[in-house]
Protein backbone atom coordinates (compact mmCIF):
# COMPACT_ATOMS: atom_id res chain seq x y z
CA UNK A 1 0.00 0.00 0.00
CA UNK A 2 1.42 3.55 -0.72
CA UNK A 3 2.25 5.99 2.06
CA UNK A 4 -0.67 8.65 0.89
CA UNK A 5 1.01 11.38 3.37
CA UNK A 6 3.56 12.15 0.50
CA UNK A 7 2.32 15.11 -0.97
CA UNK A 8 2.26 14.56 -5.05
CA UNK A 9 1.83 16.80 -7.84
CA UNK A 10 -1.14 14.02 -9.45
CA UNK A 11 -2.96 11.06 -7.89
CA UNK A 12 -4.75 8.27 -9.75
CA UNK A 13 -8.59 7.69 -9.16
CA UNK A 14 -8.19 4.67 -7.23
CA UNK A 15 -5.71 7.09 -4.63
CA UNK A 16 -7.96 9.67 -4.42
CA UNK A 17 -10.85 7.07 -4.07
CA UNK A 18 -8.80 5.58 -1.36
CA UNK A 19 -7.92 9.34 -0.19
CA UNK A 20 -11.30 10.81 -0.07
CA UNK A 21 -12.92 7.49 1.28
CA UNK A 22 -15.10 7.99 -2.02
CA UNK A 23 -16.06 5.12 -4.49
CA UNK A 24 -14.15 5.97 -7.87
CA UNK A 25 -17.70 5.54 -9.54
CA UNK A 26 -19.32 8.69 -7.26
CA UNK A 27 -16.06 10.50 -8.57
CA UNK A 28 -16.69 10.23 -12.04
CA UNK A 29 -20.44 11.08 -11.57
CA UNK A 30 -19.80 14.10 -9.30
CA UNK A 31 -17.31 15.25 -12.37
CA UNK A 32 -20.87 15.14 -14.62
CA UNK A 33 -22.35 17.49 -11.70
CA UNK A 34 -19.71 19.72 -10.76
CA UNK A 35 -18.17 22.16 -13.23
CA UNK A 36 -15.07 22.60 -10.65
CA UNK A 37 -13.98 19.30 -10.34
CA UNK A 38 -12.30 18.67 -14.00
CA UNK A 39 -9.41 16.29 -13.61
CA UNK A 40 -6.94 15.99 -16.29
CA UNK A 41 -6.40 13.21 -17.97
CA UNK A 42 -2.80 11.50 -19.10
CA UNK A 43 -1.41 10.38 -22.69
CA UNK A 44 -3.61 6.53 -21.57
CA UNK A 45 -6.78 8.35 -21.27
CA UNK A 46 -6.58 8.03 -16.99
CA UNK A 47 -7.64 10.79 -14.88
CA UNK A 48 -5.01 12.35 -12.91
CA UNK A 49 -6.16 14.71 -9.91
CA UNK A 50 -4.27 17.38 -8.38
CA UNK A 51 -4.32 18.52 -4.66
CA UNK A 52 -6.78 21.10 -5.60
CA UNK A 53 -8.93 18.37 -7.13
CA UNK A 54 -9.14 16.48 -3.92
CA UNK A 55 -9.81 19.40 -1.89
CA UNK A 56 -13.01 20.44 -3.90
CA UNK A 57 -13.91 16.53 -3.92
CA UNK A 58 -13.88 16.56 0.28
CA UNK A 59 -15.74 19.90 -0.24
CA UNK A 60 -18.23 18.47 -2.11
CA UNK A 61 -18.22 15.55 0.04
CA UNK A 62 -19.04 17.80 3.05
CA UNK A 63 -21.73 19.39 1.41
CA UNK A 64 -23.64 16.44 0.36
CA UNK A 65 -23.01 13.89 3.34
CA UNK A 66 -22.01 15.90 6.25
CA UNK A 67 -24.45 19.33 5.73
CA UNK A 68 -26.86 17.49 3.92
CA UNK A 69 -27.54 19.87 0.76
CA UNK A 70 -28.77 18.46 -2.79
CA UNK A 71 -26.12 18.32 -5.11
CA UNK A 72 -28.14 21.64 -6.37
CA UNK A 73 -27.81 23.47 -3.02
CA UNK A 74 -24.31 22.38 -3.21
CA UNK A 75 -23.64 23.74 -7.02
CA UNK A 76 -24.98 26.77 -5.51
CA UNK A 77 -22.41 27.13 -2.35
CA UNK A 78 -19.48 26.31 -4.84
CA UNK A 79 -20.32 28.64 -7.85
CA UNK A 80 -19.88 31.64 -4.86
CA UNK A 81 -16.19 30.11 -4.20
CA UNK A 82 -13.33 31.33 -6.82
CA UNK A 83 -10.34 28.61 -7.66
CA UNK A 84 -8.43 30.10 -4.93
CA UNK A 85 -10.83 29.93 -2.38
CA UNK A 86 -11.28 26.56 -3.39
CA UNK A 87 -7.71 25.35 -2.89
CA UNK A 88 -8.07 26.42 1.05
CA UNK A 89 -6.84 29.99 0.35
CA UNK A 90 -9.94 31.57 1.82
CA UNK A 91 -9.51 35.52 1.36
CA UNK A 92 -11.20 37.86 4.15
CA UNK A 93 -13.69 38.62 1.30
CA UNK A 94 -15.40 35.08 1.44
CA UNK A 95 -18.29 36.75 2.37
CA UNK A 96 -18.72 39.34 0.24
CA UNK A 97 -21.99 41.54 -0.70
CA UNK A 98 -21.69 39.82 -4.34
CA UNK A 99 -25.16 39.49 -6.01
CA UNK A 100 -25.22 35.74 -6.02
CA UNK A 101 -23.31 35.42 -2.45
CA UNK A 102 -26.31 37.69 -0.86
CA UNK A 103 -28.92 35.65 -2.99
CA UNK A 104 -28.18 32.36 -1.71
CA UNK A 105 -27.43 33.98 1.70
CA UNK A 106 -31.06 35.32 2.13
CA UNK A 107 -32.59 31.78 0.98
CA UNK A 108 -30.51 29.95 3.76
CA UNK A 109 -29.83 32.48 6.84
CA UNK A 110 -27.10 30.23 7.82
CA UNK A 111 -24.91 30.22 5.11
CA UNK A 112 -22.48 32.34 6.44
CA UNK A 113 -21.95 29.78 9.37
CA UNK A 114 -21.97 26.24 6.99
CA UNK A 115 -19.36 28.74 4.85
CA UNK A 116 -17.27 29.36 7.69
CA UNK A 117 -17.26 25.79 8.79
CA UNK A 118 -16.38 24.85 5.40
CA UNK A 119 -13.40 27.49 4.97
CA UNK A 120 -11.73 25.89 8.43
CA UNK A 121 -12.53 22.33 7.45
CA UNK A 122 -10.12 22.89 4.17
CA UNK A 123 -7.84 24.61 5.92
CA UNK A 124 -7.42 21.15 8.42
CA UNK A 125 -7.58 19.06 4.65
CA UNK A 126 -5.10 21.51 3.65
CA UNK A 127 -2.84 20.68 6.51
CA UNK A 128 -3.02 17.07 6.43
CA UNK A 129 -2.35 17.46 1.89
Amino acid sequence: MKDLSIKKLYYSISEVSKITEMEQYVLRYWETEFEQLKPQKNRAGNRIYTNKDIQIILQIKNLLREKKYTIEGAKKILADFSPEKITGEVEPSLFNNSPSASTVRKEKPSLKKDLEEIKSFLETIHSKL
